[in-house]
Order: C-alpha cells, then sequence, then structure tokens
C-alpha cells in the first residue's frame, strides 16, 4: 500500500479555498481547481517505496500485472483505468460533451494521422478513450446536466422577452426532439458573434432581473460575457446535489459543473469536445457529432449497501462507494482482487498501517490486504472485474 503525493491543477474556474480547506492548509490565493490521484501521463500521482518518489504511471508501466492484476490487464490493458479526483468549482467549467469508446478512437487516430501535436491547442482527442464520469458532492454542489424537454426550452427562452431568442424557441416547438435540438444548438453555436454577443448582454440582463430558475444563467454570463454558450446552457436541465448525492455522466450528455466541491471519479482519459463558456477551442462539427440530442433529467445517485455504499453506475472501468466509519465501530476489510485508490475526505481513519487525514490518498495494488478502520469518511475507487 502507497501513500501518493498528488499534484493540484490550477485551472482559472477553481476555487481558491475549497480544497486547501479540505488539505488543513492555508490558501495561496491561487485557483485550485482539481487534485488528480492515479495514473494519468498527464499528472501522474507519485509513491516512494524506498528507492525515492517515483510516477505511479511508470511503476504500474514496469509491473502492470503485479500492481493491476492478471484480470484488470486483460480486461482494461495494462494500465490503470480510472482516475479520481477532488474537483473545486469556484466558477463555471465549460460546456462539454465526452466521446463514446468508437469515437475517442476513431477521433485520436484522424487527429495522430493528419499530425495534430498532443498538446496542440486545437486538439480535440488527447487518447483513444473514452471519458464516462461521476461526481459525488462534499458540499452542495450546482451544474447543468442533458438537455431540457425542447418545449420547457422554448417556454424558458420565450420568458426572458428577448426578439433575437424568439426564432430558436420557434425551432424548439416546430420539430421532433432530436431535430429541435440538433437545430437550435447548431444555430447557437454558429451565429454572428457580435450579434449573439447582444443576445447574451440582454438575456443575462433579464434572467437577473426575473431571478428563480433564470438565476443560475445570469451567473454564467458574469464569467463568459458574450459566449454563446450561455443560450447553450438554457437547453439544459440545472441541478444542485447534496452532499453524498452523486450524478453519472456518460457519453454524448452535455454538461456544466458551476459550483461546489466533490469528488469525481472517471474513465482515464482527457477527452473533451467543448461548446462554450470557455476561451478554449470550441470544434462545432466535431461536437455536433458526440451530442446525443435527447432530453432527460439528471439522474441524481445516492449510495446503496450497508457497510461499504456503493454508486451505482453502467460502467466498469471504475466503482465509487463510500465508507462512513463509526467510532467503535469493527474495521473493514476490502476485497483485493483489483488496484483501488482510497481517499480520506474526513475525520482519521487507517488504512491497514497507515493513518489518513482529509485529503490524503494511498494506491493499493490488486492482491493487497486492506484494512479500513477509526473514523471519518472514506471514499474507494476500483474496477469491476
Amino acid at each position: 500500500m502507497d501513500r501518493l503525493t498528488n499534484t493540484i491543477r490550477p485551472y482559472a474556474w477553481g476555487s481558491t479555498t475549497a480544497i486547501p480547506h479540505l488539505l488543513g492548509a492555508e490558501p495561496t490565493g491561487e485557483p485550485q481547481a482539481e487534485m488528480w490521484m492515479g495514473a494519468h501521463p498527464g499528472a501522474p500521482s507519485r509513491i516512494d517505496r524506498g528507492a525515492g518518489e517515483q510516477a505511479l504511471s511508470d511503476v504500474i508501466a514496469a509491473d502492470p500485472e503485479g500492481e493491476l492484476g492478471a484480470a484488470t490487464v486483460a480486461r482494461f490493458g495494462p494500465r490503470l483505468p480510472f482516475l479520481l479526483k477532488v474537483l473545486a468549482a469556484g466558477a463555471p467549467l465549460s460546456l462539454q460533451v465526452h466521446p463514446d469508446l468508437a469515437q475517442a478512437k476513431a477521433g485520436f487516430e484522424d487527429e495522430e494521422r493528419r499530425g495534430i501535436p498532443i498538446d496542440a491547442a486545437h486538439r480535440n482527442y488527447k487518447d483513444p478513450s473514452h471519458k464516462p464520469e461521476m461526481l459525488c458532492a462534499l458540499t452542495p454542489f450546482e451544474g447543468l446536466c442533458g438537455f431540457r424537454p425542447p418545449l420547457h426550452s422554448a417556454e424558458l427562452l420565450e420568458g426572458l422577452g428577448v426578439g433575437s431568442l424568439k426564432p430558436y424557441a420557434d425551432l424548439l416547438r416546430a420539430h421532433p426532439e432530436d431535430a429541435a435540438l440538433r437545430e437550435v444548438l447548431t444555430a447557437v453555436l454558429t451565429a454572428d458573434r457580435e450579434e449573439m454577443a447582444r443576445t447574451v448582454a440582454e438575456a443575462a440582463a433579464a434572467a437577473e432581473r426575473l431571478g428563480g430558475p433564470y438565476a443560475p444563467y445570469a451567473h454564467l454570463v458574469h464569467e463568459h460575457p458574450g459566449d454563446p454558450g450561455v443560450i447553450a446552457a438554457m437547453l439544459l436541465n440545472h441541478f444542485r446535489l447534496q452532499p453524498g448525492e452523486a450524478v453519472f455522466l456518460g457519453a454524448g450528455v452535455p454538461h456544466a459543473y458551476i459550483d461546489g466541491l466533490g469528488v469525481e471519479l472517471l474513465a482515464n482519459s482527457d477527452n473533451v469536445l467543448r461548446a462554450g463558456l470557455t476561451p478554449k477551442h470550441v470544434d462545432v462539427p466535431e461536437l455536433l457529432k458526440i451530442v446525443k440530442f435527447e432530453s432527460g433529467d439528471p439522474h441524481v445517485l445516492r449510495p446503496e449497501g450497508d457497510g461499504e455504499e456503493v454508486y451505482e453506475a453502467p460502467i466498469d472501468e471504475f466503482r465509487l462507494s463510500r465508507f462512513l466509519l463509526a467510532p467503535g465501530a469493527a474495521s473493514r476489510v476490502l476485497p483485493a482482487d483489483a488496484p483501488q485508490i482510497l481517499l480520506c475526505t474526513a475525520g482519521s481513519p487507517r488504512a491497514s498501517e497507515l493513518p489518513l487525514a482529509p485529503g490524503e490518498s494511498v494506491f493499493v495494488p490488486a492482491g493487497e490486504k486492506a484494512e479500513l478502520s477509526g473514523t471519518g469518511t472514506v471514499f474507494r475507487a476500483t474496477v469491476v472485474v
């Protein structure tokens, strides 16, 4: 079992206080957006087995079956299939979708064939993997997820009383769901930028005046004035999670996190297609290939089980569960059939002989016994084999 040293990513949308508060550290004044735990090449965790720190990705590459187990390697290949994060949104993230596995492989191979550098700003596919993800709230958490039914979006847009939004509302009413959502999102993202900036400004003023269901969208425009993603976001469901609740996001589902601290578990990928609320590259034609143009309410997940509380999700690359360790309770011996990362978010539990404080984590190779004891909250990330 190895204690992890993790990288904190300083993206501009990150909270300046949430991750330091979790870690019991003084804020630096700079945004701290994500703490990565795992073996993603972009920011692998580091471990020390007595010969100095090594990247977890290098340790796994040197002995995949020894670290991950034969079953994991046979099913997912010689790399850790998941990435665990603590995510701290102090401002809205970009409006985005992720590809499915076939789309990611095809897109990656195409960009490789065309010689686009992996770190190029206009590169869409960083790897050939899909990126389903789950976000579990540690504090009240707010976001956008999935399309509203077109008629509901039409009513929302009409309620703002902005004349330049009427054509979009008319389209939403005039066509079947798939065509309506596709036509309106395409129209919004390809509109003349000056005209759209005026529309966004008028919509934001109306949203601030009206409040209520419009309040989240008024907040967006403060961070991204003139961005067509503000109007695109009005096509999506707004959701709020209470601590311990989670959402699962599959391929093609448009979403954006707005505010809050959470534990995020995702397939080990960094493939993102953006639709707005960002200064980064937006590839509208490629985005439209990936988006699923279907409505649906965000499905809020609550953990199930006695002892180990599991967040059920239709994915095998990762499995998220939570332990609420009470004073005087018996220790919990964890299955050893797959690799796992354990993250403490509260209290002072122990992982076998290692004491954990909030924000600390450990990597447990497949085949190694792990036992949780003490008091506090521990999240467990592993795979389904």
